[in-house]
């Protein structure tokens, strides 16, 4: 008869922390009482800190009416090249109804429901809306739901015009923009134009996204 194979050193160890535990007490469950709220409440304070975390990210921001907005869109795609541009499933279309825009749409203007690689590297420019923007960070969060594509149409055009409705789509801090946001949804949260830098700190925008980011405060 074999003798018995005698513990191993892993099986000595986890023998003896579980004896040490043997009449540990139980552990607390931890509190998680977090400040949810930042210290500026009044909303024009709120937007003011947006606008100047979205500029410290250099993002372009603009305020503008519903009344200017058409115009505006039209304006920036003419002045940063836009012949291509990718419009979302679900964006209002009197945000396209610029003179400017009509006619870049009338030329040809791909949906981004039902682009391929090749369509996505020949455009130039997309306009959407998003799921909400967070002060206190100075981003972005768009989910893929109406107005906004997929991932893919945000990430790939030079150009990226995003317009952020004051009125019920800004949060003060990101504890308070989590509860809004679904976890299953394909989030995709955006602190200015892309950018990356190499060993000695130069920064180079463009290589992972829109070497260009518009952010369009409607209402304001």
């Amino acid at each position: 008869m074999s003798s018995p194979t005698p513990p191993s050193s892993r099986e000595r160890i986890l023998a003896r922390v579980r004896e040490a535990l043997t009449d540990a007490p139980e552990t607390p469950e931890p509190t998680r009482d977090y400040l949810t709220t930042h210290t500026i409440d009044d909303a024009a304070a709120v937007l003011d800190l947006l606008h100047e975390n979205l500029a410290d990210y250099r993002a372009i921001v603009h305020r503008v009416t519903d009344d200017e907005l058409p115009s505006l869109i039209g304006t920036l795609l003419a002045e940063n090249g836009g012949r291509t541009v990718a419009v979302p499933p679900g964006l209002p279309a009197r945000w396209l109804s610029g003179s400017e825009v009509e006619q870049l749409l009338d030329e040809g203007t791909p949906d981004g429901a039902v682009l391929t690689p090749y369509d996505l590297d020949a455009i130039d420019a997309v306009v959407t809306s998003c799921a909400l923007a967070i002060a206190e960070t100075g981003t972005i969060v768009l989910d893929g739901g109406p107005g906004q594509g997929r991932r893919a149409l945000t990430l790939v055009p030079d150009l990226h015009i995003c317009v952020v409705r004051t009125r019920d789509q800004i949060v003060a801090s990101v504890p308070q923009s989590l509860p809004r946001l679904d976890p299953g949804r394909p989030l995709t949260w955006i602190s200015g134009p892309s950018a990356t830098s190499d060993i000695e700190l130069d920064r180079v925008e463009g290589v992972h996204g829109p070497r260009t980011l518009h952010v369009v405060l409607l209402g304001a």
